[in-house]
């Protein structure tokens, strides 16, 4: 229960007192600035405060996006004004001052404009006031009985469940999502919020779902293919509900960002794996194709994360292809098109669930490769463009983030620490990162001795330590997580598929699931304003060089050894699993991180 102080009585038949209620707080009325003063400080200090104005008229959703959000410390709107824990003492001294200014001769009421006066007063004094926009709903505080009457002709002719049913949806999602999904989605996410369920439990549900269907495809009949498919989809809309009952009901959490933000992988992961398991009862092995498509996923992603972080708070964006986007977007059907080609995940979901209930897994991981291929390249020449093309400054804290994407370990940070101080007068960043990749990517690739793969990773390592050795602010230096991502995980592919060893491209899908968390888990903190994961956890994981070498030189000592490189494959996937997951799991249920929901893939 928070509690809700109205700074005077109530006006004669205003719904107030009963809308505050229905919001969960506990209303006291308040006479005076003295008394008004008096009972913020019994409210205990970890419980949230809400100061209105008994003149409010507005709509109840108006003060549902004021007063309950929990991802702000303050928030106001005309006539409300809501503190958390943190800005409790800011709030408690902005009310002492302006009690002390509303006693002075010739001052006005306690109720002139007081909840905006404070708002004021808490931004001069460091807390950022949240003012949601409000669109078409009603919140002001009328001065006398015309204007009154006015507001709540305003306030009728405005449907705000209408409204917030509306803004339940993502405003930005792909055709797919916006068409097929969202359009009863919002529904269920009603119908949730109704009976008390929250944003978590359809998660769960989400995944749960996900499992299952991955459970049919294992199977390898058809029927096992088409329950699949029919989950699937299923999944998804539970997916896209648990993020519109989050925004119906205000419903944010820290550990509910991170369980929508890493099951989408989970349950994609684990539906490859359960094509690649169906597929291999009827005598057809596409682990290599799998893995192929979690991999071309991901880098995909970190494509994203990277080019996103890098120019997060650019001081400038003069790009021309920048300016053409804009353009096009400014043409309706453009922007649906611009969605659908690079294959989001409601569009990527529904193609997996229709090819797989009519054809079979190896048609469906070549379809994900090459229309996720074409959407990698669409996405990624338009940003380098943009990279090249716009004059802007890159930050120290972008650069920062660049770092911990990159994942550096040990063996890097100590050759980028030994460097030049001309190693940059030779080669770019992006050309550094490009090189090592294509050096252990070939000499993985080499038949022959195996120890010519373990060259290509120390080379790699090498030349990695050298990228990182400089503050990443170059123009393409976005392009260096991505570019170690492909290495390290093509590396783990090649070798994998090019053994000997029975069950060691699972194997290998096993481990570089385990690694692909922990840099998704990586992106998650770096977005909620939490930083990177700590420096320990990078140096036991071995960073993204140290676990390439290690790939490579167990490929090698192995090489001849019947399953063992399997069995050693598996122990490293176990042994990164454990350690990410349990710092992961440590971190995100104790931080303090922002209580945020995640908005899911950029479509």
């Amino acid at each position: 229960m928070s509690t809700a102080i109205l700074t005077g009585p109530p006006a004669p038949g205003s719904s107030l007192d009963g809308d505050l209620r229905s919001l969960g707080f506990d209303v006291r009325i308040a006479s005076d600035a003295e008394e008004t003063g008096a009972l913020l400080a019994t409210v205990p200090a970890g419980e949230r405060v809400a100061l209105v104005d008994p003149r409010f008229v507005g709509h109840v959703h108006a003060l549902r996006l004021a007063l309950t959000d929990p991802r702000f410390p303050a928030a106001a709107v005309s006539g409300a004004l809501t503190a958390q824990s943190a800005a409790r003492p800011a709030l408690a001294r902005a009310l002492t001052e302006v009690s002390k200014t509303s006693a002075a001769p010739g001052a006005g009421t306690l109720t002139d404009d007081l909840t905006g006066t404070l708002a004021e007063a808490l931004d001069a004094d460091g807390v950022a006031v949240h003012r949601p926009a409000l669109g078409t709903l009603v919140a002001t505080v009328p001065t006398d009985a015309e204007a009154r009457h006015q507001a709540r002709a305003a306030v009728d002719a405005v449907d705000d469940e209408a409204v917030r049913l509306r803004t339940a949806v993502k405003a930005h999602d792909g055709f797919f999502t916006t068409f097929f999904i969202s359009t009863y989605s919002r529904y269920i996410a009603r119908w949730c919020a109704r009976r008390g369920l929250t944003p978590n439990q359809v998660t769960t549900a989400s995944l749960l779902t996900a499992l299952i269907a991955a459970g049919c495809a294992a199977t390898g009949e058809r029927a096992g293919y088409i329950a699949s498919g029919v989950l699937l989809i299923v999944s998804f809309v539970l997916d896209c509900a648990d993020g519109q009952l989050a925004r119906y009901a205000l419903k944010y959490s820290t550990l509910g960002a991170w369980l929508d933000a890493t099951f989408d992988r989970a349950k994609e992961y684990a539906f490859y794996a359960g094509l690649a398991l169906g597929a291999a009862r009827n005598g057809d092995d596409v682990w290599a194709l799998a893995l192929g498509a979690m991999i071309l996923m991901t880098c995909r992603h970190v494509v994203d994360f990277s080019f996103n972080e890098a120019n997060h708070d650019a001081t400038a964006n003069t790009s021309p292809t920048a300016a053409l986007s804009d353009r096009l977007d400014s043409v309706g059907w453009t922007v649906w098109a611009r969605r659908m080609i690079i294959l989001p995940i409601g569009e990527r979901w529904a193609m997996i669930a229709v090819l797989i209930a009519v054809t079979d897994p190896r048609i469906v991981f070549w379809a994900l490769i090459i229309g996720g291929s074409f959407g990698a390249c669409y996405t990624t020449a338009g940003r380098v463009l943009r990279s090249l093309t716009r004059k802007a400054k890159r930050t120290d804290r972008a650069a920062q983030a660049l770092a911990d994407l990159a994942d550096s370990g040990p063996i890097a940070e100590t050759l980028a620490r030994l460097r030049t101080r001309d190693a940059r007068r030779y080669a770019s960043t992006p050309l550094l990162a490009a090189l090592g990749a294509v050096a252990v990517l070939g000499s993985a690739l080499v038949q022959g001795d195996p120890w010519v793969a373990v060259s290509g990773a120390v080379a790699y390592a090498l030349l990695s330590g050298l990228a990182v050795s400089q503050p990443l602010k170059g123009p393409l230096d976005w392009l260096l997580p991505p570019l170690f991502r492909a290495a390290e995980y093509g590396t783990v592919l090649i070798l994998a598929a090019r053994s000997d060893a029975a069950q060691a491209l699972p194997a290998a899908f096993g481990l570089v699931a385990a690694v692909a968390y922990h840099h998704y888990d990586t992106v998650y903190r770096i977005r909620g304003g939490t930083g990177a994961p700590p420096a320990w956890l990078v140096r036991v994981t071995g960073g993204h060089e140290g676990r390439t070498l290690l790939v490579t030189v167990l490929a090698a000592l192995l090489a001849d050894r019947g399953d063992d490189f399997t069995l050693a494959l598996t122990a490293l996937a176990v042994a990164v699993a454990l350690v990410v997951l349990v710092e992961s799991i440590r971190f995100w249920v104790s931080s303090g991180a922002p209580a945020v929901h995640d908005e899911g893939e950029t479509a």
